[in-house]
């Protein structure tokens, strides 16, 4: 990482040089467009601003607190 770039609170890495997505699974829907998704053997707070359609149990592609992709069905 850049000595001038901020971690991210939830990953610990740069959100803007770690261009990377990580994968998880959505445990929890919440009101409006947030979930709870276990990434990483942890429970964060994400936005589904960007999908429609997700359910408990789908796994879903997050960047930067945001779920950017989904991965496929948990039904």
């Amino acid at each position: 990482m850049n000595p001038h770039c901020e971690p991210d609170p939830l990953t610990g890495r740069c959100i803007t040089c770690a261009d990377e997505g990580i994968e998880g699974r959505v445990l929890a829907l919440q009101d409006g467009a947030l979930a709870q998704v276990e990434m990483e053997g942890e429970v964060h707070e994400i936005a589904l601003d960007l999908l429609d359609g997700v359910a408990v149990g789908d796994r879903v592609l997050v960047h930067a607190g945001v779920a950017i992709a989904h991965l496929g069905s948990g039904r």
